[in-house]
Parts: C-alpha cells; sequence; structure tokens
C-alpha cells in the first residue's frame, strides 16, 4: 500500500493537482535482497518514462535507510518496483495529456530507454495473448505430455502413479470474498484504493502458495498487472488464488528455461490471482484484474493441470516465467539472483 501511496504522490509532482491520478498498472516488483535485520527504511523512486500521453512510469525502490549524508549503496536495495499511473480529467474521468519527461543526464536516458522498452514489451505480450493465439508447437507438446502422464497415472495396466508430491492444479484454489469498506478509498472518489487490492491479492496467494506445499513461502516477485476495472465502495471483491506453475516442472522439454537451483528440494510456485467485483444493487460481475505472484518453498512439489483452461492457464504462467528468466540471463544476473533466493537464510520476515 505504501508503494502505492508514494507512486500517486511522485505522479501529482509531475503532473500537478489539475489532474486526477489513478493506478493502472504494477508492471513488475522484485525482491533483489532479502532483509536480514530490523532497521530503518527508505522509500524512494522517481517518474522514468512518460512521452506526452496520459501514463507515465514511475520506478521505485525500498533500501536501508542511510546514513546522513552518505547515498544508498546497491546492496541495501532490498526490493525494485514499477508502477503506470494514468491521468484522466476530474469532471469527464477520460485520459488526458501530461507533459513529456525531460531527460537530461545518461542514467535517466538508461531509465527513459528501459522504461519505452517495457511499453513496448507490453504491447507485444498482448499479442501473444492466448486469448488471441493458439499455443506453440513446443507448448501443444508439452500439454500433449502431461495428458500421457495423467492415462498413464490411470492405467490399471502400469505400474506408475502419481506422486505424492504432484498436485492437481483444482486442488490448489483457494476463494475470498469481502465487502468493500469506505476507509480503504482513493483520494478523489469512492473507488478502493489499488494498493489495497494489491495487499488483499498478496495475503490469499501467500496463504494459497503455502497450503499448497505446507510450508513457509518466500515472496520472490510479482508479475506485471494491469488494474482493468474500479472497484467501488459497497461492493463486494471476490478472489480466487490458483497455484499455476511451478519450476522445475512437470513435464519439461530441450526448450525449457531452467534456473539451476542449489538443491532439488527448492521449488518456485507462481499462483494467480483472478478478481472480480460485483455491484449489489445490479448484480453486474466485472473483472478486476489479474495478479501474479512468485514464491520460493523448501519442498519438491509440483502442479498438474487437467482440464484445457488449466493447461491454458499452466502456459500463460510458464510464459512468465520464461521471460523472468530471460530477462535475469541478459542483464547477466542469473547466479546473483539464485545466490540471493536460494531459500537457506534466514529473513526478517520470516
Amino acid at each position: 500500500m505504501d508503494l502505492d501511496a508514494l507512486s500517486g504522490v511522485i505522479a501529482y509532482k509531475h503532473t500537478g493537482e489539475s489532474v486526477t491520478t489513478v493506478t493502472a498498472a504494477v508492471d513488475r516488483i522484485t525482491i533483489n535482497h532479502p532483509l536480514k535485520e530490523i532497521c530503518d527504511l527508505e522509500l524512494s523512486g522517481r517518474v522514468t518514462f512518460a512521452t506526452g500521453r496520459s501514463s507515465m512510469e514511475i520506478s521505485l525502490q525500498v533500501a536501508k535507510a542511510p546514513q546522513d549524508g552518505q547515498s544508498v549503496k546497491k546492496e541495501d536495495v532490498l526490493l525494485t518496483c514499477a508502477f503506470t499511473m494514468v491521468s484522466l480529467d476530474p469532471s469527464t474521468k477520460k485520459p488526458v495529456a501530461i507533459s513529456p519527461l525531460q531527460v537530461e543526464t545518461a542514467e535517466e536516458r538508461r531509465l527513459f530507454d528501459l522504461g519505452e522498452k517495457n511499453y513496448n514489451a507490453k504491447k507485444t505480450m498482448a499479442k501473444r495473448a492466448l486469448l488471441k493465439q493458439t499455443p506453440n508447437d513446443e507448448e501443444s507438446d508439452l500439454i500433449h505430455a502431461m495428458w500421457l502422464k495423467q492415462l498413464a497415472y490411470h492405467d490399471p495396466n502400469q505400474l506408475i502413479r502419481k506422486p505424492d508430491n504432484v498436485i492437481y492444479m483444482d486442488q490448489t484454489k483457494l476463494h475470498s470474498s469481502q465487502i468493500m469498506q469506505p476507509q480503504y478509498r482513493n483520494r478523489h472518489n469512492f473507488m478502493i484504493f489499488g494498493g489495497f487490492l494489491l495487499k488483499q491479492t498478496f495475503e490469499l496467494a501467500f496463504c494459497c502458495a503455502a497450503s499448497f506445499s505446507h510450508t513457509r513461502p518466500t515472496f520472490l516477485a510479482l508479475d506485471p498487472s494491469t488494474f482493468e476495472n474500479p472497484v467501488p465502495v459497497g461492493s463486494v471483491l471476490y478472489l480466487t488464488a490458483t497455484v499455476a506453475y511451478t519450476d522445475p516442472p512437470l513435464v519439461s522439454t530441450a526448450g525449457d528455461v531452467k534456473e539451476t537451483m542449489a538443491t532439488s528440494e527448492y521449488t518456485r510456485v507462481q499462483v494467480r490471482i483472478d478478481s472480480k467485483v460485483r455491484n449489489i444493487e445490479h448484480g453486474e460481475t466485472k473483472p478486476t484484474g489479474q495478479f501474479n505472484y512468485t514464491f520460493l518453498v523448501e519442498r519438491d512439489i509440483k502442479v498438474m493441470p487437467r482440464t484445457y483452461s488449466e493447461f491454458m492457464i499452466w502456459v500463460d504462467a510458464r510464459r512468465r516465467a520464461e521471460r523472468v528468466a530471460a530477462t535475469l540471463k541478459i542483464a547477466g544476473e542469473n547466479s546473483d539472483v539464485l545466490a540471493r533466493h536460494d531459500g537457506k537464510k534466514e529473513r526478517v520476515t520470516e
């Protein structure tokens, strides 16, 4: 909630108070270094991408508070994230153009180019969505291989049976519903604050990963997530959590993007949260967004889809895992990131 609130403050410093600014998307939240001690934290951020349209990207970081007169060290940065904010006309609620960002230094140019790259990547992802395109050949082969495994598990003429550490996807679901109270509304109207929605989805995702693995999960990242429709005060919010993907996966091919874990006892678990809001008076239901959280658990456990819808969820989650691995590879940080998230170091949050 604090990160979303800070994004709003930064956005208004760029646009002024003449417009209404809302959170459109959370582009990513990543744990850079685990918190290992009780200390003061410093939240900071700035606008890193704005071209004169209605939206802007705001990059944030959470770090250990430095001593007076000192700057934040790289190893003290605990968390980084990016929010996309959109400016609206207060009367018409339609998007309005804002001032473009003026780039002056080499570092600002680097961040601006990265923001532009993220913007183009999101447009490409939307074009490749499973609602618009069928799975590719490799993904179809994986679906077929898992289907054959299901048949083998139930074939009385074969000795193979479903291992205890393989859980069907429909058995991992958790649900929650709650009425939206006015104390969680944003500053402009009677719509619920986006940071509160993130908090609720994270808590359900954590519970889902914990009940799936029977261990205490360690949060690693939140994938890019978009707020599709506002959530009014007085409406009912429905959340559904599902374990969508596990890495290492149950079935893999030579083309799989894999990360080398220290031991096979650790599994990365991706939990998908589907949210929708219902208007009590009219009974109208709308989707409000999809959120994908990644956790690390100290157990060798795998998820297995059974229906076509579940296979599509699995394929979508696998694509997200591949994009994360490819990004880390490009940045040359694979070994460093895995060292940070090997699950062996205690964290204050645990």
